[in-house]
């Protein structure tokens, strides 16, 4: 349908839309046009309105201002909703929700394709294509509940593309997937828009997805900050990322911040986001501020995070902290570390296993956290993660293989090193029920901290999480970021030297992801707390001293993230960006011809080649052979992504052996 001297009508259309949950308002006032035969994403935290904005348009839920047109029909009615969802194909968040766990992948499938009252002849048909296409065929008679995540989220693609729908809504389907069960997920979407000329309307809490996206729009608070393509949204803010290594990290951070809004610890390197700098400008006054002494200084590619946060601030979405990075100590630490020395490991996994009946949740982990260490888990949900801490902990007894963890065996005095600890779980850490201070003086009860100490820790606790002027407020009205920070300063209430800490930044927003790590490397560096963090997050890889990759219950690879990535630099050569006018048949003719790591980012193709010069050879070959056109080839940096998913699909070639 087309307007008159207007083009082609978007799919989706939104105009002033709002949507209110009594005083709450979770979206405010957004204008929104989704294209047809796009993919356009909605990127941002938890609580930022995204599942709200989707569930409308899917025609499932209200809403209280604005206007909302799907394919041209204004939807202002429960009867305007009904007359377009049989063109649409909606997905809800978390694993398998669209699912029967009891029904097996064929069931599901049918059970679907008839609901949707599609012919029994087209229904084998499309079955028989979209199986293929996922690679699901051979799992056809197993329950779903019996699939992995990355198998659930294909089949729940499947269901919601079997009637051949004009739109499909999908909210968070990558959320807890591996790297490559992203990869293939994204892929198999790219395919299937391509070959049905289906527009996909997709929100994720990753901000590395974002070049998977034709188009895609930043919210926060309700809010759409930027909208417009990868490019444009990584444009909107003129400015240059400076890198820098120093052996005074903690002095030099300190300094930054105070000359710089957007300053960040990765690790041993330094971050500065200097906004409307180039480069040579940018490098130039962060090395002003760092003086001598600095190791390594550049210029590096910034991220959309940074993007991201740079418009938050510029529209007055944040509230800095008026407080330096390292102004804030424990005063019973000094004495401690003094007396309990500075070497040595603090925490060690020897051939760790543990069974659940028949399954395997972890397969003879070994791992060794140093003294002040910042270490890293990085796994999807499922790979074992948290059923590692939980036995280094002594929640769980291992199957077998034994632990260390502050010098004491796991096994024989789990009493001991609970008292050395400081957990904070992922599904449960606080009283939501009881206000700020309350849950502080509760754990520190718990912990068997005298009056004069607990008020002493709180104190600390207060103003190391920047929660002082909230001490009444109840816990369950805090943001999620300012939850989890309060969650962390209740497992430091008795002063741990060691910290285990199960996902803790899951559903938070990136300014509250960056406060909770300023806070993990103060305690790293200034006060030598050793810390183990599980994430299923990639760019919090970049953060940790140390990393284990996990997959499956198996360590896939242990070093530190940047000899990780040099590694695979090494092995398979750089990271090369093609973009060509026809990505998704581009994509299938390089892996045809044997290219490796190739994936799909929206009109771009991601691949690994040792050689660019020859790989651009080969590349224009191929791509003429099929009558595409090849836009540019450019150099990349290689991520934490690519290292993950080369070394599962390394694993799985060799028979599921790691390392």
């Amino acid at each position: 349908m087309v307007a008159e001297g207007l083009g082609p009508q978007p799919a989706v259309r939104l105009r002033a839309f709002t949507k209110n949950y009594g005083r709450l308002r979770a979206v405010c006032g957004v204008d929104l046009d989704v294209d047809r035969e796009e993919i356009f994403g909605l990127i941002g935290p938890d609580g930022a309105g995204k599942s709200s904005l989707m569930k409308a348009v899917a025609g499932v839920m209200s809403f209280e201002g604005g206007s909302l047109e799907v394919f041209g029909t204004r939807i202002d009615s429960e009867k305007s909703a009904e007359s377009v969802k049989e063109r649409l194909g909606f997905m809800p968040q978390g694993l398998g929700q669209n699912l029967y766990p009891d029904l097996s992948v064929d069931e599901n499938i049918d059970f679907f394709s008839r609901s949707r009252l599609v012919p029994a002849k087209e229904a084998a048909e499309r079955k028989k294509g979209l199986l293929e296409m996922t690679r699901l065929t051979p799992f056809r008679a197993r329950p779903m509940k019996n699939l992995s995540g990355g198998m659930k989220q294909k089949l729940g693609l499947v269901c919601t593309l079997i009637h051949e729908p004009g739109l499909v809504i999908l909210d968070e389907p990558t959320t807890g997937l591996d790297p490559v069960s992203r990869r293939d997920f994204w892929t198999t979407l790219s395919v299937l828009l391509r070959e049905k000329k289906i527009t996909a309307l997709v929100s994720t809490a990753y901000m590395d997805e974002a070049s998977r996206f034709h188009r895609l729009s930043l919210f926060y608070g309700g809010r759409a900050v930027a909208q417009g393509s990868p490019d444009e949204i990584m444009a909107a803010v003129p400015g240059a990322l400076v890198v820098c290594k120093t052996e005074r990290q903690s002095e030099t951070l300190a300094g930054l911040k105070k000359s710089f809004s957007d300053v960040q610890v990765r690790g041993s390197w330094l971050r500065v986001f200097v906004k409307g700098a180039d480069e040579q400008e940018a490098v130039g006054r962060v090395g002003q501020v760092v003086g001598e002494g600095v190791a390594e200084l550049r210029s590096a590619p910034a991220e959309l995070e940074d993007i991201f946060i740079a418009l938050l601030r510029e529209k007055g979405l944040v509230v800095e902290s008026s407080r330096g990075v390292s102004d804030m100590t424990d005063s019973a630490m000094p004495a401690r570390i003094e007396e309990e020395g500075r070497g040595g490991a603090d925490i060690e996994a020897r051939n760790l296993v543990r069974d659940f009946g028949g399954f395997r949740a972890v397969d003879g982990v070994s791992f060794r956290v140093e003294r002040g260490e910042i270490f890293g888990l990085l796994g999807a949900n499922g790979a074992g993660k948290s059923t590692a801490i939980k036995m280094l902990v002594g929640l769980l007894p291992p199957t077998a293989g034994t632990g260390y963890v502050a010098g004491r065996s796991m096994l024989q005095a789990p009493r001991a090193i609970r008292e050395r600890i400081g957990y904070m779980s992922q599904v449960f850490s606080l009283y939501t029920d009881l206000t700020v201070v309350e849950n502080i003086r509760l754990y520190a009860g718990i912990y068997g901290l005298d009056r004069g100490r607990s008020r002493q820790r709180t104190d600390w606790i207060l103003e190391m999480t920047e929660l002082a002027g909230h001490e009444d407020q109840r816990t369950e009205s805090l943001p999620m970021g300012v939850r989890q920070r309060l969650a962390l300063g209740c497992a430091l209430v008795h002063g741990p030297r060691i910290l285990f800490l199960d996902e803790p930044t899951s559903g938070v927003d990136p300014i509250g992801r960056r406060r909770f790590w300023d806070i993990l490397f103060r305690l790293s560096r200034n006060e030598l707390v050793t810390i183990l963090i599980t994430t299923h997050y990639m760019g919090e890889a970049e953060h940790c001293d140390h990393l284990a990759l996990m997959h499956g219950g198996k360590i896939v690879a242990d070093a530190s993230p940047g000899e990780m990535k040099r590694r695979l630099a090494n092995e398979t050569g750089g990271l090369l960006e093609v973009k060509t006018d026809r990505a998704a048949e581009a994509m299938e003719a390089l892996r045809e011809a044997g290219f490796q790591g190739v994936s799909i980012h929206g009109r771009q193709i991601h691949l690994l080649a040792p050689d660019r010069e020859a790989a651009e050879h080969r590349i224009r070959k191929v791509l003429a052979e099929k009558n595409i056109a090849l836009i540019a080839v450019s150099q990349q940096p290689v991520t934490m992504e690519d290292v993950f998913v080369h070394h599962v699909m390394a694993m799985e070639a060799n028979g599921g052996k790691s390392r």
